[in-house]
């Protein structure tokens, strides 16, 4: 542990090392690993140590029972016991020491309603056995009383994600109603048992759930005794938290407790709320967290008539802080308690409870394996450059710089929260600050809507509501030809796939004479919107963008409606878009100016860019947003005139472009509408002379038919026809025996349901490499927990936020996918499916095939829809061989925990998109470029800086800049 405080590369080594042990099988496993981690590129142990490393045998098994029971050591120096009974003995002796106790179970995340009944159930356990227990124990002043009487002798501390596994803010009536059932029963027991609950707090998306949850039950079950909350000082809106906290229990007369921490998941909440581009919720400074501490502290002393007060820490300045501040308010020492956790800081806590106050051991129990993720951060924490621990007994500073005041400064002031109709939303949908300013030099994804905000959840259901009512009365959708809105007699409808009975439009349909006029507007207006300044084209994309976030969850309700998705991918496709237009707006100026070829003299060479005509834009209906926006802001800002062909089950979500361009003041014939038939419209804009490139997304016969006929010059034509496509996948996810499989069967279960499985980027293939195989082996422990998450998936109308599956696009696509399902039955083994379906809508349940061969059709071809095949390989290099196998080449990933896997899968596996140890689907503008090859499609990667040079021609210019022997640059 020493080395590791002291080497940190050698520490991140050790803890993944140590994190992916219990997914390992057999010791050759193991031995394999732990080579790799440490005997990589640069050997992190002596390389002598290497060499007595044996990978077979009775050496190799011995090793690796040697190896796991040195890390067992170490888990049971953080974990009390295997199971309660198993820990009673270790509790006694924490007794015995003159502290109380707070027992944790340890597990895994719940992933289906089956772990939480599991998980139930060990709590119900956990209560029986300190029962009789706590029953037997002798009477303690110190520990068994506070200042107002009896308090219970021992406590037990849960996660309430660990009791429903649907839990989800989006969802928060319904997860809280749901929650309360198994919570209740937990908290009974434990007041039966004469023990106390503490409520801890997780990451900072459960955190306001988490209190409502709290406050509910409590609400209403007035004979709950003794109930606890845990406050996160590292929190910036703990504070207030705390407060809210306190003047609740005020005004419902409830005495309750109050767990002060600090915070277990601060490098987690920097960095993934930096990724989704929310603001930062916790202090990065660490002394403005103790200050903060601090603060809090006062603050639950101040208060403890109503509050009981435990403060849990481990540093020495916190505690004698408190202890100070409970003396000028003159209050008993038995008001408070100090909270410590098991293993850690032995010399601290007994001189504490010898200074007669109470201390509380907060005690893990569990699979000292299997508790890896609870290790691995007390881990961290120990051997944090901050940790106080390893300051003083590592570091070893002196007292004086021990017991400093925190100096850390102020954090600042979160911007001023936007109101809403529902009230103050103090989480942001979309980071605003500075974007003005920066907006052209600097790129920034849209922040998806943060649905842990109950204003936010509030202003989506007003969305909803909206969108309801406007297409109650179905929106009469026109062309758009030059600058002229047609209506036309012949028409088609687009419906709501959850209820086809609903018509949402009607719309006007596109002629090939429409085709023609239209293809006519575009020319002429070609030459002149060419010539256009690029920053001015950037303009109107940038325009176009503050237009569609002004709307955004209008536009997104309209894709819950029109095309069935739920609440958070139809925020999603509308974020993409506005980024789509914010980045091509962003390149556009570089890639417009000239560049200079060379620097000899005498001679100047330049290069530069020109646009390509006109560009026909023909866009799916999956994401009828953001791609569709896409491709036809990428051509516009090249400068190109833009004829847009929407998917004729998508149309009312694609004229949101039309409407968004024109309100920015686009020059009529710049940009075109014509909704139709793909046979009139499509095929009409692909072989006219006139259009000089053609964009298209969708499936792989149609792309291929449209360069089969853009390869066919016609009479007049001048350009050779450009084709974009972008023509589907078969994408597969590897599991080896390394993974971590908590976070396994959560990507998959989202790659390979998300939005029904109607994504070119869905998973259809899991490859498992399961080298011991057999019961209770890698494959049957992910399938049989795959099974149980996907068969507690919510299906019906994605209006609903509790429903998770929604429904196919049209009947066609339900028919195609049945018979798939049908030709797996012959195939290979139909493992799963969901037929608990709503009796209206286009609704199918996913499928789970084992047994599969790689050459199987449902293991070749593309379903689009959620089938999913589960293919066995011996290796890793097998796995890949198989991932590679299809004509497709679009995303594919990899969970795995292993160097050497991911490495091989880095180098080999042939596919546009590759992501290790995350879902396959969801690739954000810039920072993953989306697009394949094979059958995948051709073209540059949407959403990079390559793409916009699809809608250009290059061109070299030449000068001979020697006059008379003179040059001007020599």
């Amino acid at each position: 542990m020493d080395w590791a405080m002291q080497d940190e590369t050698f520490k991140v080594q050790l803890f993944r090392f140590v994190d992916a042990i219990p997914s390992l099988k057999t010791e050759h496993e193991l031995l394999e690993l732990f080579s790799e981690y440490f005997y990589s590129e640069s050997p992190l142990l002596p390389k002598a140590l290497k060499r007595w490393i044996p990978h077979s045998g009775v050496s190799a098994y011995i090793a690796g029972k040697l190896i796991k029971a040195n890390v067992t050591s170490l888990a049971k120096q953080f974990i009390a016991g295997k199971n309660p009974a198993k820990a009673l003995k270790e509790i006694t002796r924490i007794r015995n020491e003159g502290r109380a106790f707070s027992i944790d179970l340890l597990g895994e995340a719940v992933l289906s309603e089956k772990e939480a009944k599991e998980f139930e159930n060990r709590y119900l356990e956990l209560i029986d056995t300190l029962k009789n227990f706590v029953e037997g124990l002798e009477p303690s002043e110190l520990l068994d009383f506070n200042h107002e009487g009896h308090i219970p002798s021992g406590d037990i501390s849960f996660k309430v994600s660990s009791f429903f596994s649907r839990l989800d803010p989006v969802n928060r009536a319904n997860s809280i109603e749901m929650i309360k059932v198994p919570l209740q029963k937990i908290i009974r027991g434990a007041n039966n048992a004469s023990l106390s609950v503490t409520f801890d707090m997780e990451q900072y998306h459960l955190k306001d759930l988490t209190f409502e949850i709290f406050k509910s039950l409590l609400n209403e079950s007035p004979d709950i005794r003794f109930p606890a909350i845990a406050v996160q000082a590292y929190l910036k809106e703990s504070e207030e938290d705390l407060r809210e906290l306190i003047e609740w229990a005020r005004k419902s007369k409830r005495r309750i407790g109050v767990r002060l921490v600090k915070g277990a998941y601060l490098d987690y909440e920097r960095i993934t709320n930096t990724l989704e581009g929310w603001p930062v919720p916790v202090f990065l400074d660490k002394a403005q967290t103790d200050a903060n501490f601090e603060r809090l502290t006062r603050l639950l002393l101040e208060n403890s008539d109503i509050i009981r007060p435990a403060i849990a820490s481990h540093n020495i300045r916190s505690i004698a802080n408190a202890m100070a501040v409970a003396e000028e308010l003159r209050l008993e020492k038995k008001t408070f308690e100090f909270q410590t956790l098991y293993g850690m800081a032995e010399p601290i806590k007994r001189v504490v409870a010898t200074r007669g106050y109470r201390v509380r051991d907060y005690v893990p129990v569990g699979e000292f394996l299997p508790g890896m993720a609870y290790l691995v951060r007390r881990l961290l924490e120990n051997t944090s450059n901050e940790s106080f621990l390893k300051l003083s007994f590592i570091d070893r500073l002196n007292f004086d710089e021990l017991m400093a005041e925190p100096t850390g400064t102020p954090a600042k002031p979160p911007a001023e929260p936007k109101e809403t109709d529902h009230g103050i939303d103090q989480k942001q949908s979309a980071n605003t600050e500075g974007r003005e300013a920066d907006r052209m030099e600097e790129f920034k994804n849209t922040p998806l809507i943060d649905f842990s905000s109950k204003a936010n959840v509030l202003d989506f259901e007003d969305g909803l509501k909206k969108v309801k009512k406007e297409v109650s009365t179905p929106v009469k959708i026109p062309l758009i030809l030059g600058g002229d809105e047609l209506f036309t007699n012949e028409t088609f409808v687009s419906t709501d796939p959850s209820e086809p009975e609903r018509i949402v439009a009607v719309v006007s349909s596109a002629t090939s004479g429409d085709v023609d006029r239209a293809v006519c507007n575009s020319r002429k207006s070609f030459k002149e919107w060419s010539q256009e300044d690029a920053g001015s084209r950037a303009g109107y994309l940038l325009k176009a963008a503050e237009w569609i976030e002004e709307r955004r969850t209008e536009v997104a309700a309209t894709q819950v409606f029109e095309v069935g998705k739920s609440w958070s991918e139809a925020d999603a496709d509308v974020a993409e878009a506005i980024d789509f237009l914010r980045f091509y707006a962003s390149k556009i100026i570089d890639l417009a100016e000239p560049k200079r070829l060379g620097t000899l003299p005498g001679e100047l060479n330049r290069i530069e860019y020109i646009a390509r005509g006109v560009v026909a834009v023909i866009s799916p209906w999956n994401f009828p947003l953001a791609i569709a926006m896409g491709m036809t802001s990428a051509a516009l800002v090249t400068g190109n005139t833009v004829i847009l062909k929407p998917s004729s089950l998508s149309p009312l979500t694609a004229y949101y472009i039309v409407k968004a361009f024109r309100e920015t003041g686009l020059p009529d014939g710049i940009l075109q509408f014509l909704p139709g038939s793909g046979s009139v419209v499509g095929a009409g804009l692909v072989s006219n002379a006139g259009v000089d490139a053609v964009a298209f997304t969708g499936s792989m016969d149609v792309g291929l038919g449209i360069v089969k006929a853009a390869g066919s010059t016609t009479p007049g034509q001048v350009n050779i026809k450009k084709v974009v496509a972008e023509m589907g996948g078969k994408n597969a996810i590897i599991i080896d025996s390394s993974a971590d499989l908590d976070e396994a069967v959560k990507g998959v279960v989202g790659s390979f349901t998300g939005f029904q499985g109607q994504k070119c980027s869905a998973c259809s293939r899991v490859i498992i490499v399961d080298k011991a195989g057999g019961a209770g082996g890698l494959k049957e422990t992910f399938v049989s927990r795959l099974t149980d998450a996907v068969a507690n998936l919510t299906m019906g109308h994605p209006k609903e936020s509790s429903n998770i599956l929604g429904p196919v696009i049209d009947r066609a696509a339900l028919e195609k996918i049945e018979k798939y399902i049908e030709i797996g039955e012959k195939e290979a083994t139909l493992h799963y499916r969901y037929e608990t379906l709503p009796s209206n809508g286009f609704f199918i349940g996913p499928a789970i095939f084992t047994d599969v061969s790689p050459e199987a059709r449902i293991a070749q071809e593309e379903i689009f829809g959620p089938v999913l095949s589960i293919i066995d390989a011996t290796n890793i290099d097998e796995a890949i061989d198989i991932s590679d196998s299809t004509r497709f080449a679009l995303t594919g990933g990899i969970y795995s925990r292993s160097p050497g896997s991911i490495q091989k899968v880095r180098e080999r596996l042939l596919v546009g998109n590759i992501y290790i140890n995350r879902k396959i689907t969801g690739a954000l503008v810039e920072r993953q470029p989306f697009g394949g090859f094979k059958m995948s499609g051709l073209g540059s990667k949407a959403g990079g800086t390559e793409y916009l040079k699809n809608f250009l021609f290059q061109r070299t210019i030449t000068e001979n800049t020697l006059r008379r022997g003179f040059a001007p640059e020599v």
